[in-house]
């Protein structure tokens, strides 16, 4: 080929990119459209076709759903509140292993560890750093110990970081800030647990989770409304293996009580139990004050309380 053609060939290919660029069409002024399916640009007014052979700058597999998406992608994993770098930095995996799966030897193994150990220095850069990424830590442990979902962890993780920005941690221990941030998201997304199940698996006493969470509520103008016993009926009811008919009875039950507001200043979890105790009975199905107690860790004396409270709540309700 001749410098002469090569230059008319660069000047034709040239001028089709400034045309798809522009999007207009040389011939009849329309506008020009991709067309994905077979690789070519073209005038939807006129059908001319301005290129052919598209190159396709899409991933070469697909995926038909999000989770084989994301297994598929190689861009990495997005970006998320859950750690203290958002997940930007690089993590050197624990695995002693190259990239074929064959161990290391004595003396790579060495190296691995002692860039780890660099790696995670460099991966906080301040104490303030450092304080986030104890505290993202500890609500990711607390969160997992009580099965809370991932949606609730992102919550606390963004509470903790409101309340690191507005120097809220003064005077107060960061697991303490940290459980009152779990336990106000827990709140929040519908998905309650009771101070007892968090204080369990705490670092901290429940009389300081409880003065930093009204702290942390306050101060950040959090808005967390009253626990729905109802919310506790279905967690409570699976691990009782008591059937859908009583846990819906247990529904109507509480329902009754909220009418003739029963619940006002008893706590939720109480009356959780008390319900499905009740709709165990009418439901006939075998279930114990000592087991109720023992899932919904509330004594036996509460459960006998308020459960007739509120069989006789649904008695009058029915009467009426």
């Amino acid at each position: 080929m001749t410098d002469t053609r090569i230059r008319e060939f660069e000047k034709e290919e040239k001028e089709t990119e400034n045309e798809v660029e522009e999007g207009v069409c040389s011939e009849c002024g329309g506008r020009l459209v991709n067309d994905e399916e077979r690789a070519e640009v073209i005038c939807e007014d006129c059908g001319l076709v301005t290129e052919e052979d598209r190159i396709d700058p899409g991933p070469e597999w697909r995926a038909f759903n999000p989770q084989e998406r994301d297994r598929k992608s190689r861009v990495g994993a997005p970006t998320t509140t859950m750690m203290h770098d958002k997940g930007l930095s690089t993590n050197i995996g624990w695995q002693d292993k190259d990239a074929y799966g064959k161990s290391l030897s004595p003396r790579q193994r060495e190296k691995m560890q002692r860039l780890r150990r660099w790696n995670e220095r460099f991966r906080t850069r301040n104490s303030k750093e450092r304080n986030l990424k104890q505290a993202l830590g500890e609500i990711d442990r607390m969160a997992s110990a009580l099965g809370l979902p991932e949606n609730v962890r992102e919550m606390a993780s963004v509470i903790y970081r409101r309340a690191l920005n507005d120097d809220l941690l003064p005077g107060r221990s960061i697991e303490g800030v940290a459980t009152a941030a779990l336990y106000a998201s827990a709140r929040q997304t519908g998905t309650p647990r009771s101070l007892d199940e968090i204080s369990d698996v705490s670092r901290v006493d429940k009389m300081e989770l409880t003065r930093t969470y009204r702290y942390i509520v306050r101060q950040l103008g959090l808005e967390v409304q009253p626990a729905d016993p109802v919310s506790y009926l279905p967690r409570f009811t699976s691990e009782l293996n008591l059937s859908e008919e009583a846990e819906r009875r247990a529904r109507e039950l509480l329902q009754a009580a909220k009418k003739d507001g029963l619940h006002s200043g008893k706590s939720p979890v109480g009356l959780a139990a008390a319900a499905i105790y009740a709709a165990a009975l009418l439901t006939n199905e075998k279930v114990t004050q000592s087991e109720v107690s023992e899932v919904t860790d509330v004594s036996e004396v509460t459960i006998r309380n308020r459960y007739k409270e509120l069989l006789e709540s649904a008695e009058a309700g029915t009467a009426a």
